[in-house]
This record gives structure tokens, sequence and C-alpha cells, in this order.
């Protein structure tokens, strides 16, 4: 018996449809939370939701929900799959909006061969992800999964001065249904690797088992300005410097350790900025992830600690703020078994695997069992415009999610 399979030309369409949403004048794909291009990508989001026949909800922080259900299963918890439709600057066409339309795919499909499921399926585009115009990342599944109130994150203040609340209601997204009103049976979250295991390997499918902690910190180290010319080096208290030294101290401790831990400093900014003038004042940001949450603490602990140090031998001052902090999450092992069962079944090989970038699912894995399919990324490029999977392996994926929701829904 041949398995059922999505729609591959519709799905692939709307992908390269969505992808063309957002696009400022220099071609780039910028489709940031609760702007004017994130509501043009939601308003064609929810045009063929209703268009599949699904109820349209809006939680008030902006979370879109298209549900499929029926009297018979209305009171059941539904099997929820989504990820997000946000994006960075200068974007791909991929992240997270394939596994949106792949969920929306999967239930047009499973709803145009007749199938009758015992529970309803709901697809979620959830708000701010990204985390690029306001903060935290992952901040609409958080308040859904009551990790942060609705109330606060609708007061975050963005990077260009505006509230979040406020843009939601600008754009027409600030709906009225509480954020957790839908409690799923179970999540699935579909995604490119946005890593290069997958094709490295020859593997078609992962089986995202876990995925690991991440700790954001942002660093404020104040020195003091002086002429770049006339103060010798042994005399300054260079904000500057000690800020190089901690990227340093960052990249050798984890090129040293016997142990996937990352460190990234990927914002950084002097004042007062000048060629001539030693910095007084150097921000920046820190993130650390690692898949065991013991070992991410430590991190943070030798950093603090660095801190320190660093602030007595160059008599500088340093402040730390905690901007977002998530434990490493284990995912359910009765989907990621699903998952590995659907992808032999249909040929494909398939491999357990750790997530290292954060998701949607993490988050909703708080309360409910969750887990993630990942499809390869061509080079690992993720978060640019070359992003890229071929269209086989993205139908694949779609298909790997079908007949995991086909059995999460008849249960």
């Amino acid at each position: 018996m041949t398995p059922l399979s999505i729609n591959a030309e519709r799905l692939l369409g709307r992908l390269r449809d969505l992808g063309q949403i957002g696009r400022d004048d220099d071609g780039r794909l910028v489709r940031l939370a609760a702007s004017d291009a994130d509501r043009a990508g939601r308003d064609a989001l929810v045009a063929w939701i209703r268009a599949a026949g699904l109820e349209v909800v809006v939680d008030r922080i902006g979370n879109i929900f298209g549900i499929w259900s029926n009297d018979a299963n209305a009171e059941q918890a539904p099997a929820l799959l989504g990820s997000h439709i946000d994006t960075v600057i200068d974007a791909g066409i991929y992240d997270g909006c394939y596994g949106v339309l792949s969920g929306l795919e999967v239930i047009e499909t499973l709803k145009a061969a007749g199938y009758a499921p015992t529970r309803p399926i709901a697809v979620a585009a959830f708000t701010n992800e990204e985390g690029v115009r306001y903060a935290p990342d992952m901040m609409g599944s958080l308040v859904h999964a009551g990790g942060l109130s609705v109330d606060e994150a609708l007061a975050t203040i963005g990077t260009d001065g505006t509230v979040l609340g406020a843009e939601l209601e600008r754009i027409g997204y600030a709906g009225t249904e509480e954020p957790g009103f839908l409690r799923p049976y179970a999540y699935v979250e579909l995604h490119i690797e946005q890593a290069s295991v997958l094709e490295r390997e020859g593997v078609s499918v992962g089986a995202v088992e876990n995925l690991q902690g991440i700790s954001w910190q942002r660093i404020t180290i104040e020195g003091e300005a002086n002429h770049a010319g006339t103060t010798p080096m042994a005399m300054r208290r260079d904000a500057g410097h000690a800020a190089a030294c901690v990227v340093t101290f960052l990249r050798d401790r984890a090129l040293n350790a016997n142990s996937p831990t990352v460190a990234t400093v990927g914002c950084m900014s002097f004042e007062p900025n000048a060629i001539n003038v030693i910095p007084s004042r150097a921000i920046f940001t820190v993130d650390l992830r690692d898949p065991d949450g013991e070992r991410l603490r430590t991190e943070e602990a030798a950093l603090a600690d660095y801190l320190k140090e660093l602030a007595a031998s160059e008599e500088v001052t340093i402040a730390v703020d905690r901007l977002a902090r998530f434990e490493p999450v284990t995912f359910d092992r009765n989907i990621v078994a699903l998952i590995e069962g659907a992808a032999r079944e249909r040929g494909l090989a398939v491999k357990r695997m750790t997530s290292g970038a954060g998701h949607d699912a993490q988050m909703i894995a708080r309360i409910a069992p969750a887990a993630m399919i990942f499809v390869p990324s061509i080079g690992g490029i993720s978060h640019n415009p070359r992003e890229h999977t071929p269209d086989a392996d993205l139908v694949a994926g779609a298909n790997i999610l079908l007949d995991v929701v086909a059995r999460l829904a008849a249960r």
C-alpha cells in the first residue's frame, strides 16, 4: 500500500511565497516580530489557514493557531504542530516557516484523505521566536507554556524603543484568548537542522532527542576614557581591552574543553567609540550553550570568577545582566521513537541527535510531550540568505511529520 503523501507543490510554493514577504529595499528578508513585514506574513498565513477550513485563534501574545476539530473530538487535547514565521535580519526562507507551513500541509492532506482523528490537530505560529527585536527569544511559546507572564511580555521594550503589546495592537494581532488556552496532547516541530551533521553523514532525517541549555548575558565594563596617544599602556583603564580579554577567555576555554560547550560574543559596542580615545565603556553579550545542565552551570560560574579577577587586574567595574536562561531539554522518548519508525518505514536513514539551537519545542515541552524532526541544511548555513535544503528533503520531512501526526491523533 502506497503511504499517504503531502502535496509537495503546494508546500514548496507557499515556502517560496512567504519567503518573498518582508523584503527590504536591498532585497533582504527582514520580518521582525510585530513589524509591518510580520503583519504581512501573518496575513498570508491566516489566509491559508482559513482556506483550509480551520478555525483561526489568536491569543494575547499574538500566537496564531489553526485548529481542526469536530463535534466528536473537540473535548480532547489536540496534537499540536508548529514553529514561527518571524525572521532574523537578512534571513533565509526556511527557518521556522518550514515547520509552520508543513504543519498546515499535514492537516490539509489528512482532511483531503478523509482521515478521522480521535483528537483535534492544530498548527501554531509562535510570536517572536527569534528575539531580534524583543527579548527573550522563543517568547510566544514561553508565554504559552507559562514561563513568562503575558503582561510582562507585552510590556517588553524593543531594540527600536517600541513596546511589543502596542505593536501587536497596531498590526492587528493582539488576540483575546489567554496564552495557554490550548494545552496539547503532544507537540511535534519540523525544522531544518541549521547545522551540517545530517548532510555530512548522509542521513535524511534527524530524530531530535534533546536540546542544549542556553545562557544569555549582557556584560558592561566601565573603564576610563583618555587620550590614545598620551596615556601610557600601563596607566590605562581600558574597557575595550578588558572586553577583548573576555572574548579570548571564552574561546580558549571552549576550545580546550572535552565537551560540546560553545561560547559566543555576538554583540559588542564601545563608548565613546572614537579612534583616538581609550574606551570608557564596553557592552557585549555572551551566549553559552551546553546539552548538560551541570556543565552549563560550571561554565557560567567560570565566567563569573574570571570577571571578578579581570575587574581587579584591569581596574575596571563589571556589571552582568542575565537576558535569558533555559535549562537543557530532553524530548519525549515515545515521540522520538515514532519519528524513527516513520523514517524507516519510508526507507529513510534516521539519526538521533541534539539540537544546538533553541526552538519553540523546548518551551512547549514544559507542558506536553514534545519532540522535533530535522532535515538537512546544506553547508549547515542558517540565519543567512544562503540557507538551503533541497526540495526532496523538505518533502520527505513533511511526510515524516504526516505519519507521526496521523499516529498521535489516532490515540
